[in-house]
């Protein structure tokens, strides 16, 4: 019995790789979920006019609420000119675009379904799982592989991260590119391909995709010129040292074009809402800390309001008066200032951010449309199990995510002084590319509490447990191809 099985097993191996294998099971069960009817995605929170309105697609008139109850199938295509001005500059428009041509192409040129959206990422999708595994695998074929790369299905096949492919909102971009970017950089690192161009030229694409996807994301682009500068270490790369060079700086000024492109609209929400949603969060009154600041006391009833705010707000947060009291007077620096003199609340916003670390999936929201037989808001239980259990175990605390943090950096510095001891290069790739995502880790949520308290939290927050779970593969990746301190196997050398 133990023959036949063996038998078959390497008869399967020569036909499927772990790449395919993986690739194939993330499409069964994604696509099941995305396009079997009835479809499954995220309801509207009300972020969506944002990409919908100025790429040319409305909502189509209904008797009922389109926000946060159920997944809205289908949109209206304008006809004729469109008077919204892009008042968001974003990557996302790229994916938009393509759904939007292919809808017209083999649906209607006057009404849009969610679906193309989530064919687009889904499509995309599929390449970056099997670039990704493929770079975590290579050259292997072993049954621990396919182990391996089960384990990345039941990551990266979750309904958490794949429901957001048929919604605008911008992480399921962001999720794609994260994919493309890693490969990349492992790829390189495992010296898969036999030429390095391709692969370098698609980090340095999905990296400037990624950094202006959102105006968020425009801090990362310190995150990913740090994975960047492994790509210096390669060999036989003098003539193209200077090009790399070049994408970095090419990288970091994608970042700075993003954050300036954000608007006084934006900005204004965003001051409004780390007052309400971040200093005023406190278990005392707040009223005298903020008059400490020099705002006035008054202004600590407006706790836990939204700059939109969907019912009575206490004071309208874009009159003149609240501006000329409260918005002019705490910009960052007052921001700054007053978590320094408070490092307590700021610690127990971190704290709170670290729990809200797992919530991938958007618990504010629905996952059924409407007729399905399901109530409003209800969520999805299908293939989450691995989302499910992180969220139970994973200590919400941003103390052990620093120390987590800490922990990959000392682990994989290992390798990059052997490796740059022994004039390989797979060690420093991989440091570089954990150093770049343990930033994320330790960075986002205190850009985050800043930049705009504990508002839509999580979704500011989805790149960290992609950032973790991309380092814990390559980690498991590691162990298992016994490449963890000796890369000498993989012919990493200069």
């Amino acid at each position: 019995m133990k023959k036949f099985f063996k038998t078959c097993f390497i008869n399967f191996s020569k036909w499927v790789s772990p790449a395919l294998f993986g690739t194939i099971l993330v499409a069964l069960i994604s696509g099941f979920i995305l396009f079997v009817p009835p479809i499954h995605g995220l309801a509207d929170n009300g972020d969506f006019y944002r990409s919908i309105l100025s790429n040319g697609i409305y909502r189509l008139p209904t008797s009922y609420s389109q926000y946060s109850d159920y997944v809205i199938p289908k949109f209206g295509i304008m006809q004729y000119f469109n008077e919204n001005n892009v008042s968001v500059l974003s990557s996302q428009t790229l994916f938009i675009q393509l759904a939007l041509i292919l809808n017209k192409l083999f649906y209607s040129k006057s009404i849009f379904t969610i679906q193309f959206m989530g064919l687009v990422y889904y499509l995309f999708y599929l390449g970056g799982i099997y670039l990704l595994i493929n770079a975590l695998v290579h050259p292997f074929r072993k049954l621990k592989h396919y182990f391996l790369a089960l384990l990345i299905v039941l990551i990266f096949a979750d309904s958490a991260y794949t429901l957001y492919f048929n919604s605008f909102f911008a992480e399921p971009g962001m999720l794609v590119l994260m994919v493309y970017i890693c490969a990349a950089i492992l790829s390189l690192a495992r010296n898969v391909y036999s030429k390095r161009w391709p692969m370098i030229t698609l980090f340095f694409v999905s990296t400037v995709l990624l950094v202006t996807n959102k105006q968020q994301n425009a801090p990362l682009a310190l995150s990913f010129g740090v994975v960047a500068i492994g790509i210096m270490f390669l060999p036989h790369f003098k003539a193209r040292r200077m090009a790399t060079a070049l994408g970095i700086i090419i990288v970091l000024l994608s970042g700075v074009g993003i954050y300036k492109s954000i608007g006084s609209e934006i900005v204004g929400a965003n001051t409004f809402q780390t007052f309400s949603h971040g200093t005023l969060l406190e278990t005392g009154d707040p009223t005298k800390k903020i008059e400490r600041g020099g705002v006035d006391g008054q202004f600590a009833l407006m706790r836990n309001e939204n700059y939109y705010s969907k019912d009575y707000a206490t004071l309208d947060p874009s009159s003149p008066y609240v501006e000329k009291h409260l918005m002019n007077k705490t910009g960052f620096g007052w921001i700054i200032r007053y978590y320094a003199a408070n490092l307590k609340q700021f610690n127990n916003l971190l704290d709170l951010a670290a729990k809200d670390i797992t919530a991938v999936q958007p618990r504010a929201v629905g996952d059924f449309v409407r007729n399905s037989n399901h109530k409003p808001g209800e969520q999805v239980k299908y293939f989450t199990f691995y989302s499910s259990l992180v969220g139970a175990f994973f200590p919400g605390k941003y103390a052990f995510d620093c120390l987590l943090a800490i922990g990959f950096i000392a682990v994989y510095s290992v390798g990059l002084y052997l490796d740059f001891k022994s004039n390989r290069y797979m060690g420093i790739l991989r440091f570089f590319l954990i150093f770049g995502l343990m930033t994320i880790v330790i960075f986002v949520p205190i850009v985050s509490i800043v930049g705009d308290g504990d508002a839509d939290l999580a979704k500011h927050l989805f790149l960290i447990p992609i950032s973790l779970n991309m380092s814990l593969l390559v980690f498991v990746s590691d162990l298992i191809n016994h490449t963890l301190w000796n890369t000498k196997g993989d012919k990493a050398s200069v």
